[in-house]
C-alpha cells in the first residue's frame, strides 16, 4: 500500500472515531422513511432512470456506507458491494446493514488492491462526492473499477467539479470574501496535504493526522475512463457545492459540481 495511502487511511480511521453524535445518526430512520436517501436531486433522477431492479451495485469510497444502502434499498437491487479504506467506518456501515436488512456487504479495502474476486460482478458502479481526489493515479483507479463492472455495466459518477481546484475557501491565505470567485491555484495543481481534520464529520477543528489528496483536471477523469473502457454517455454541471467547501458561491454561476455517466464497452 502506497504510503499517502496508509496515511490516510489512518487519517479517516481518526476522523470517524472522533465523529459528531449527529454524524450517522439518521441513516436508518431517513432509509426506511425517504425514496433514494442522501441522494441529491440531479443523481436520485438518474438513478431513477436505470432499472435497477435484480442488479448488483458497487460503490467504490462508500464511507459510512448510507449511499449504497439507500440505493439498493429504493431500487430494489439484489446486491450492494461498498469499498472504503476505513475499517470503521465499513464496520458502521455492515452494521446499518443488518439494521435495515439489506443485502449489501461492505468490505475495508484500499480501491487499488480490489481483487479478481470482484472481477465483472457489478451491473452498476457508484462513484460519488469525494472519492477521485484520494488517488493519484486515475487511470489506475478506473482500471480497478472497469474490472469489477460487467460487459455493458453503467457507471454513474457524482463529483465535485474540477473547476472548484482553483477557488480558495475561508481560512486559505489568498482567500478574499470581496472575490470569491477568484481564482487563486493552478487547474493542474496535482498534491495537497492538510492537518486540519475533517470537519464535516466531526463538526470541530482538531490537529489530525495527515490527510493527502490530488486535484484533477476534467481531461483526467475522462481519459482515465476512457482508457479503460469506458465510454462517456453522459454528462451535467451544476453550479451548486455538494461539498460544504464552497457554500459563498454557491449558485452564482462558477461550475461547482457535475454528474458524469458511462458504460462498460469491453
Amino acid at each position: 500500500m502506497e504510503k499517502y495511502i496508509e496515511g490516510n487511511k489512518a487519517a479517516w480511521e481518526e476522523a470517524f472515531e472522533n465523529r459528531d453524535a449527529s454524524w450517522g445518526a439518521d441513516v436508518v430512520e431517513k432509509i426506511q422513511k425517504e425514496e433514494y436517501a442522501f441522494f441529491n436531486q440531479e443523481t436520485a433522477d438518474i438513478l431513477k432512470s436505470i432499472n435497477t431492479e435484480g442488479m448488483v451495485i458497487g460503490q467504490f469510497c462508500c464511507n459510512n456506507g448510507r449511499e449504497l444502502l439507500a440505493l439498493v434499498k429504493s431500487g430494489k437491487a439484489k446486491k450492494g458491494v461498498g469499498f472504503d479504506i476505513a475499517e470503521n467506518q465499513v464496520a458502521f456501515a455492515n452494521e446499518k446493514a443488518k439494521e435495515l436488512n439489506l443485502p449489501c456487504e461492505f468490505e475495508a479495502a484500499n480501491i487499488y488492491d480490489i481483487d479478481d474476486r470482484h472481477k465483472e460482478e457489478f451491473d452498476l458502479a457508484l462513484i460519488t462526492i469525494g472519492a477521485l481526489c484520494w488517488f493519484e493515479d486515475l487511470d489506475k483507479f478506473f482500471a480497478i473499477v472497469a474490472k469489477c463492472m460487467k460487459p455493458g455495466a453503467i457507471i454513474v459518477i457524482n463529483e465535485q467539479h474540477p473547476c472548484t481546484n482553483m477557488l480558495a475557501t475561508a481560512g486559505d491565505e489568498p482567500y478574499s470574501p470581496d472575490h470569491k470567485k477568484e481564482c487563486h491555484y493552478s487547474y493542474f495543481e496535482h498534491k495537497w496535504e492538510s492537518n486540519g481534520g475533517m470537519y464535516y464529520m466531526t463538526q470541530k477543528c482538531y490537529k489530525s493526522k495527515t490527510f493527502t489528496d490530488y486535484t484533477h483536471s476534467m481531461s483526467e477523469i475522462m481519459t482515465g475512463m476512457c482508457n479503460n473502457g469506458i465510454v462517456i454517455t453522459g454528462m451535467q454541471e451544476f453550479d451548486h457545492d455538494l461539498s460544504g467547501g464552497f457554500g459563498e458561491v454557491d449558485q452564482s454561476g462558477f461550475p461547482l459540481s457535475m454528474i458524469i455517466k458511462g458504460r462498460k464497452d469491453r
